[in-house]
């Protein structure tokens, strides 16, 4: 029997307020190394735009994004039941996303970020509700893709590993915060049953330690678990491996707005060729492409691409290739 959907993402999502601070704003840099945001303490801090952008996060974003590259879309997620949980709701259905699982919290709140953007780079105040995560009775699907979640979600650890042996489905983990501090071994389940992986170097080297060289770091991850291991690196571009062969790939020239969403919409890029039937190699191409779109744009839903728009883009620049890693 044909699976009723292409991908189903599961995941938070929130409302983003974005909040683009004066040029006057200073970064200031301890002796590590290590930079702050230099905000007056106890004054009031002009900005000089504000833009609100419902229904985003990791799991969101992977949703709408895969919709409008023509896959059939569903999105586990708690929303909070109050306006904006039920406006969130419906910008998602607009996208083409199914409402099926979407749940609505009747005891908490919707969740809420402030992102200050200060010369494209982002500050982001994050406020996740605490929430009883609990999979629901998920149809078939080719793709499942896990992502950042809050507090309580420790069900899942054991219910998507089950679902994905059950169904036979090809699973995607990008670990948010919450779950990067929990450690391996508690991700283990996720990670044996884990088709691709998708973290930055930090996270990288969070889970596997501070391994240096490229083809060694992507080597560990992928004895955690995952068939393929891809790490982005931010304005140094991506590196994927599938035990065979290490690919890199430079950055997609475009300009830069803020990077709100650059990995979720790299990841789901990355998902979306390999659900029309691409090799790695072209699915770093459609990621980091779709990644570049998104970064000139406040927000990460704006310059998700859709799949003509990809394709006349990628026909547009046949050089634009990953080159393995020797």
């Amino acid at each position: 029997m044909k699976p009723k959907f292409d991908v189903i993402s599961i995941g938070d999502t929130t409302e983003d307020i974005f909040m683009e601070l004066e040029e006057e704003t200073k970064v200031l840099k301890d002796k590590k190394g290590t930079k702050y945001l230099g905000l007056v303490f106890a004054e009031k801090i002009a900005v000089t735009k504000v833009t609100d952008v419902l229904a985003v996060g990791n799991a969101a974003n992977v949703a709408v994004g895969s919709s409008r590259l023509g896959l059939k879309t569903a999105l586990y997620t708690m929303l909070g039941d109050d306006d904006a949980g039920k406006e969130m709701a419906q910008v998602l259905q607009r996208e083409g996303v199914a409402k099926d699982y979407i749940v609505f919290d009747k005891k908490r709140k919707s969740n809420l970020s402030v992102v200050l953007n200060y010369k494209a780079e982002r500050t982001i105040l994050v406020h996740h509700e605490k929430r009883e995560y609990s999979l629901p009775k998920l149809a078939a699907s080719r793709w499942l893709y896990f992502t950042s979640l809050g507090q309580g979600h420790g069900k899942l650890h054991t219910q998507i590993p089950r679902y994905v042996k059950r169904h036979k489905v090809k699973l995607a983990f990008n670990p948010g915060s919450h779950q990067l501090a929990e450690g391996v071994r508690k991700l283990l389940p996720i990670l044996n049953v884990t088709t691709v992986l998708f973290v930055n170097k930090e996270e990288a080297q969070t889970l596997v330690g501070k391994e240096k060289d490229i083809k060694r770091l992507l080597a560990k991850l992928r004895e955690l678990g995952p068939d393929v291991a891809v790490i982005t690196d931010g304005p140094k571009g991506s590196f994927a491996s599938n035990g065979v062969h290490t690919h890199f790939l430079p950055i997609f020239p475009a300009p830069l707005v803020e990077r709100t969403g650059a990995g979720d919409s790299y990841g789901m890029g990355f998902v979306a060729a390999l659900a029309h039937g691409k090799t790695v190699s072209e699915a770093m191409r459609w990621g980091t492409v779709n990644s570049a779109f998104v970064i000139g744009k406040i927000g990460a839903r704006e310059g998700l691409l859709k799949k003509g728009e990809m394709a006349k883009i990628l026909k547009n620049h046949p050089r634009f290739r990953s080159k393995r890693v020797v």
